[in-house]
């Protein structure tokens, strides 16, 4: 065995990134694609579901209303990706506590706070994309359209105007707003790598990264957004 004698930033994507020290960023490169559109399906399959078997009729024929129903379902939506989040987390730790002592090296574990601040990051970039599942099912009134859709929209659209945002300035004010645009510049601000974020794949993201405020931002306002464009479908609409 060879003992471990590089930084991470001295050995981006080999070794060093799968050591307790690089946990938070290293997890949270996969967030903002692979576990959005895990998280966009969940969303899609928690509303669109209802209509292919018929509950929102009995629902809605109860005492509650149509926003309260759906507040009711989507903060049990939130709340069903706190355990993914946290499950995720305490496998990359136990996994990368083993790799160190496979590869001989120091354990080092990251503040406590980064750690929370990880943990939220990565659950508000779920909670996002769950939004955008819950408004296409929604939408679409079904699920397989509405899965369709929101992973054309992740692979095609983001990517590829993301792709071209540095040949054609007037795409990068748009890109800026995207959910992988953002949720990615929130994970770098916390440690994931520039370089592995850029790294060949479909979850691949070269930029451009934003400000962390900014992204946090953004991400809690088109959580929102989609979520009362959501809403406001459901309660106009009829449900037949």
């Amino acid at each position: 065995m060879i003992p471990y004698a590089l930084d991470p930033e001295d050995a981006v994507g080999g070794v060093a990134s799968l050591l307790p020290q690089s946990l938070p960023g290293t997890l949270l490169e996969g967030f903002p694609f692979f576990g959005g559109v895990f998280a966009l399906m969940l969303g899609v399959f928690a509303f669109g579901s209802d209509y292919g078997w018929d509950t929102l009729k009995t629902l809605f024929t109860q005492r509650p209303g149509r926003v309260r129903v759906f507040a009711a379902k989507l903060a049990a939506l939130g709340v069903a990706l706190v355990p993914f989040v946290v499950v995720l987390f305490a496998a990359g730790a136990v996994a990368s506590a083993v790799i160190a002592q496979i590869e001989d090296a120091p354990v080092h574990w990251p503040p406590l706070w980064l750690l929370v601040r990880a943990l939220g990051a990565g659950w508000l970039i779920l909670a996002t994309w769950a939004a955008l599942g819950a408004l296409l099912g929604v939408l679409t009134r079904g699920t397989s359209l509405a899965i369709g859709v929101g992973i054309l929209y992740a692979l095609v659209i983001e990517g590829l105007l993301s792709a071209f945002a540095d040949s054609v300035s007037a795409l990068e004010p748009l890109t800026d707003v995207f959910l992988r645009a953002n949720g990615y510049s929130l994970a770098a601000s916390l440690g994931a790598s520039a370089q592995s974020i850029g790294s060949s794949g479909p979850r691949s993201f070269s930029g451009p990264f934003v400000a962390s405020g900014q992204a946090l931002a953004v991400l809690v306002v088109l959580g929102g957004l989609f979520a009362a464009i959501a809403a406001t479908l459901l309660r106009r609409r009829d449900v037949t």
